[in-house]
C-alpha cells in the first residue's frame, strides 16, 4: 500500500534510505520500485491492446551539481517528456506534474539524495523544487543517500521540514546470523534464484555464505557487484557457473578489498 496516496493538501509521508556507501541503498531502493511495479501490474493489468500502461514508479538520479532545472530535466527524462533548451524551470515543472500524475506514478524513488545541500543558493532552491513536487504528486517519496543526517539535508529550516515528513531506514551491513536467522545467507539465496546461468548448480553460492560476508564486511551493494561480475565473466568464457575460485578473480571496490585483505604493516 502507498503511504499517504489519499491526502491532498500537504505533501505525503515519506522515506529517506541511508547509511555508508556501498550498504546496498540503491539495490534496497530498486527492490522496493520493482515490488510496486509487479503489485501493480498484478492488481491493474493493461487492457488487450492497450499501448500506453500506467507507470506506477519513477526512479531519479541527483545529478552532481544539481539545479533545480537540472533535476526536474531528470525527471521529464525519466518519463521521456520532450524538453526543449528555451523552456523554464516552471514549464518543464508543468509538464512533469501533469504527466506523472496521468501516468499515475505512485512512488518516487529519488537517489544520491546526499548531493544535495540546502545551505547554498542553488541546494535550497532544489530542495524547494522537491517539497513542491511531493506537495503536487499523488505520489509517496523514497529518497537514499550515503549519511544524509550527518550532512546539511537534515539541519536549518529546510532540514526541519524534511525530517519531520519522512521517516528514516539505517541501511547498514548485513551480519552473518541474527539470533536464529542468517539474514546474509538468505540475501545469497535470492541473488542466486534470480541468475540465469545454464551450468551453475543451485546452492553452491549459500556454501560460501561466509566466505562472500568475509569478502563484502555485510555490504549488500559489494556483494551484489561481485556476484554480477562473477557472472558476467562466466557468461563471457562460456562456463556458465559461478565457483569460490571465479568469486575470489574479481577486483571488488577499495572499500571491500582493503577489508578483506588488509595491509600488512612492516
Amino acid at each position: 500500500m502507498i503511504l499517504g496516496r489519499h491526502q491532498q493538501t500537504t505533501a505525503r509521508p515519506s522515506l529517506i534510505v541511508t547509511g555508508p556507501a556501498a550498504a546496498g541503498k540503491t539495490t534496497a531502493l530498486l527492490n522496493v520500485g520493482r515490488t510496486c511495479h509487479l503489485a501493480h501490474t498484478r492488481r491493474n493489468p493493461p487492457p488487450p491492446g492497450s499501448a500506453h500502461a500506467a507507470v506506477p514508479v519513477a526512479y531519479v538520479l541527483v545529478p552532481p551539481g544539481a539545479t533545480a532545472k537540472t533535476l526536474i530535466t531528470e525527471f521529464a527524462r525519466y518519463l521521456g517528456i520532450p524538453v526543449a533548451a528555451r523552456m523554464t524551470q516552471t514549464q518543464i515543472t508543468e509538464a512533469v506534474c501533469h504527466t506523472y500524475t496521468q501516468a499515475g506514478v505512485q512512488l518516487v524513488m529519488i537517489d544520491e539524495i546526499h548531493r544535495l545541500n540546502p545551505r547554498t543558493t542553488t541546494g535550497a532552491q532544489t530542495a524547494d523544487l522537491l517539497k513542491d513536487l511531493s506537495e503536487r504528486l499523488p505520489a509517496t517519496f523514497v529518497y537514499a543517500g550515503i549519511n544524509v543526517t550527518d550532512t546539511p539535508l537534515f539541519t536549518g529550516t529546510r532540514g526541519a521540514q524534511l525530517a519531520g515528513r519522512a521517516a528514516l531506514v539505517d541501511c547498514g551491513p548485513l551480519p552473518a546470523r541474527h539470533g536464529f536467522r542468517e539474514p546474509f545467507r538468505d540475501v545469497i539465496t535470492d541473488i542466486e534464484t534470480a541468475l540465469d546461468l545454464q551450468q551453475h548448480k543451485p546452492g553452491t553460492l549459500p556454501r560460501h555464505t561466509q566466505y562472500l560476508h568475509q569478502r563484502t564486511a555485510g555490504r549488500i551493494g559489494s556483494l551484489t557487484r561481485l556476484i554480477r561480475q562473477a557472472a558476467i565473466t562466466a557468461i563471457s568464457d562460456g562456463t556458465e557457473r559461478i565457483t569460490k575460485q571465479s568469486l575470489d578473480a574479481v577486483q571488488l571496490d577499495h572499500l571491500a578489498e582493503t577489508h578483506h585483505r588488509p595491509r600488512r604493516s612492516r
